[in-house]
Order: C-alpha cells, then structure tokens, then sequence
C-alpha cells in the first residue's frame, strides 16, 4: 500500500458501506421493517465494522478477497431486508459499493485538505464525517429514488447484473490502483494525486451506473407501454371481431322468426306449437341476454358468454350500461375485456364446473361509478404491490392486463382496488361522475 498518507479508517469504510445499503433497502420494496429491521440493520453495522476493522493489517493478498466478503456482506443485508431477488439484490449491491467508496474517498480526500500533516481535532474530524456522509448519501437518496418504480422492482436479468458487476470491478480496479503501485500509467505519486483520481474515478464510475440505470428504467417503462398497447389493441381487435360474429348471430335469430311464421301455418298445429313456443322462448332469452344499454359492453359480454358457455364457466351481469355511454370504446374494451379474461383464464384451472363462476356489476353509488367483477377463488391472495402475485414461468410479463386496466381508470380520475373474501377474487373500479 502507498505509505504517503494514512488510509481511510476502516470504520468510516465500514460507516459509508452500511449508509450505501440503507440507500437502497429505504427505496426498495421491504421484506423487514419496524423493529426487525432496526434490528438486523444495527447487527449488520457491528458485523461489517468489525470485519474491516480485523481485516486491516492482512498482507495485500488478501486485501481484493476482503473486499469481496465486505461486498458479499453488503448483498446479504440488501437481500435479507428487502423483497427482491438475488439477482436484484446483486445489482443493487453493487451499486451500492460503488457508492460507498465514492462517499468515503471524497470525505477523506476532504479531510486530508484540511488537515494535511496535522493532527486534527477528534470532534471537528466527526462533525466533517456526519455533514459530509449525510448530505452526499441524501443526494444519492434522491437521485436514485426518482428513478426506482413504487413497487420497488426493475426486473434486472442475469446480463444486466453482470454487466453492472463489470463497470463496479474496473471502477475499483482503477481507482486503487494507486495504493498499490505508482507504477502504471493510472497511477499518482503524490498524496493528494492519489485522492484525486481516487474520487474521480469513483465519481465517473457512479455517474456511469447512474445513467444505466436510467436506461434500464426507460427500457422497462417503454416495455410495459407497448405491452399495455398491445393489449389495448388486441382488445379492440377482439371488439370488432365479435361485433361481427354477433350481428350474424341475430341475422340468424331473425331468420328463425320468419321461419317460426311460416311453420306456424302448417297444420299438426299442438306439437307445432309446442315446439314453436320452445323456440321462441330461446330467442327472447337470447335478446334480453347481455342487452345493458351499451353496445359496445353488449358485444363484449356477449363474446365472453358463448366463450364461458363452452368451457363450462357460469357468467353473470348485472350492469346499467348507459352509464358508459361517455367513455371512449376503447377504454370499455380495456377494463372490461381485461378483467374478464384474467377472471376466464382463472376460472379454467377450477377442476369442479360448478365453482367456475363469474359475476359482473355495474352501478352508481354514492356519486361514482362501481363496476365490479367477481371470480371464484380458491387458495390465499398474495399480493406483489396491489397487483396480485402471478403463478405464471415468465414474471417479467405479470400484471399487464391489470396495469393497463389501472392505467385507464386514472384517465377518468378512477382507482382500481383488488381484494379476496370467502372464497371470491373481487376487482373494483371506482370513478367519480360528472356533476
């Protein structure tokens, strides 16, 4: 190691890498909190300063393995506090690090300014650590919160890990390398040299992963745009597809009234009639299904009818559909269309056909607009934000049906709330009325 300045004190080392990690699990979604975490956080501080502490005088060998183990240390506290995966647990641990020695080297690299060669006074020393470790790390906190989503997950994948582990390796590989020899073309001979490349290398390092973290923030935000596009689009797209399919269905249904007339001529008139009377009765059952007031809503129910017909699903409505008679056929054919393929494709896995069971309100109450859909539901409601928790292989591509549903609600100033109650999935939407 360089001898021409002391290093920085393992405790402060220790300080910044506990400081860093409470960056993180303070924006990330937690699995501990109240006194746990309070708790494991203060073990965590004592557990990490102790190591670097009976660390510190190992030959140099060793010091790369040190750091690993302290990193290691970092992404078990990460992990541990907060609902995330290993795999986001790496890459936020990593940030992390970065961060701790960008705070620590540029504290220190400010106290040797101003205490260069002297002895400095014990409380003046705490009072720059405090002040400096408080305002960066609030900084920090604030740029990187704006860019972590409210459920507090990026869906980060194995390739991105591995290449924030890349860019946190060469940053510390560069801005150490001082420390252990001058004779490189990366490397300072002079103290404050030393400091400086130290800081703005550790500086350029986050200002990297910064910036890759909000390209990774853009990519997913853009991903679940087109997603929720698509959705919306296909849709539409099946709107226009069962408009078509039920407008035959009544051309058919009329046909059969004409037909009805004419054999209502032919003579046999008791079993004629009988049977006449049966058929007309299916008509008029067909007409008043599904007829809320709304096309559009029409068409859809009607579509997703014949569906659950086939596949043994009861469904259910009772809705006012002029009620909808203001918003966009679009926006329809997203909440509705949405919501009764989610409650459909539930519905299937539902091994008894008498418990297939779905039911679909709409009404006023106390100034807004309920619509309201019920599924049969076995099993525990967990919840992954307020979207629940899929049991699907690919969660990368969980919840888009409901967030595009959300996503339309907040259009009409709505909310969409999700809850479980004796043995029903209920979905509500709520959205005030125009006065």
């Amino acid at each position: 190691m360089n001898e021409l300045f002391p290093e920085i004190p393992r405790l402060y080392t220790a300080l910044a890498e506990w400081l860093a990690c409470i960056v993180y699990i303070s924006i990330l979604k937690r699995r501990l909190s109240g006194w746990k975490l309070m708790g494991f956080a203060s073990g965590a501080l004592i557990v990490q300063s102790v190591f670097l502490v009976v660390t510190r005088d190992l030959p140099i060998i060793f010091w790369v393995p040190s750091m690993l183990v302290a990193i290691g240390m970092m992404f078990l506290f990460i992990y541990i506090c907060c609902d995330i995966t290993p795999t986001e647990a790496g890459y936020f641990s990593v940030k992390a690090f970065v961060v701790a020695e960008l705070v620590a080297s540029l504290q220190w690299q400010v106290h040797f300014y101003l205490w260069s060669g002297e002895s400095s006074h014990k409380l003046f020393e705490i009072v720059l650590l405090v002040v400096m470790y408080g305002l960066v790390f609030f900084v920090i906190w604030l740029l990187e919160k704006r860019h972590i989503p409210e459920e507090g997950k990026l869906n980060i994948r194995q390739r991105e890990l591995w290449s924030t582990v890349v860019i946190g390796a060469a940053v510390f590989f560069i801005s150490n390398l001082s420390f252990v020899t001058a004779r490189t073309p990366f490397s300072g001979q002079y103290a404050q040299e030393i400091l400086n490349i130290r800081t703005l290398v550790d500086l350029g390092g986050y200002a990297i992963l910064y910036a890759y973290h909000i390209q990774l923030n853009e990519l997913r935000v853009r991903h679940e745009l087109e997603a929720m596009q698509n959705i919306l689009q296909n849709q539409y797209s099946q709107y226009q597809q069962s408009k078509e399919s039920i407008e035959l269905i009544n051309y058919k249904y009329h046909d059969l009234k004409n037909q009805i007339i004419a054999l209502r001529a032919e003579e046999d008139p008791e079993k004629r009639n009988a049977y006449l009377n049966e058929m007309e009765d299916g008509i008029k059952a067909f007409e008043a299904q599904n007829k809320t007031g709304n096309k559009v809503l029409d068409t859809l129910l009607a579509s997703k009818h014949m569906y659950c017909i086939k596949n043994g699903i009861t469904l259910t409505c009772v809705a006012d559909g002029t009620l909808l008679n203001e918003m966009d056929v679009i926006d329809i054919c997203t909440i509705f269309g949405n919501a009764l393929d989610n409650a459909i494709e539930y519905e299937m896995q539902i091994e008894n056909e008498e418990k297939r069971l779905i039911h679909v309100s709409l009404f006023t109450q106390k100034g807004f607009l309920m619509i309201r859909f019920e599924n049969y539901f076995e099993g525990d409601l967990k919840l992954e934000g307020d979207l629940p928790v899929t049991t699907k292989k690919d969660k990368s591509y969980h919840g888009y049906g409901l967030k595009s549903i959300r996503y339309t609600v907040q259009k009409y100033d709505g909310v969409v709330n999700v809850g479980h109650k004796n043995n029903w999935f209920e979905l509500k939407v709520l959205i005030p009325k125009k006065s």
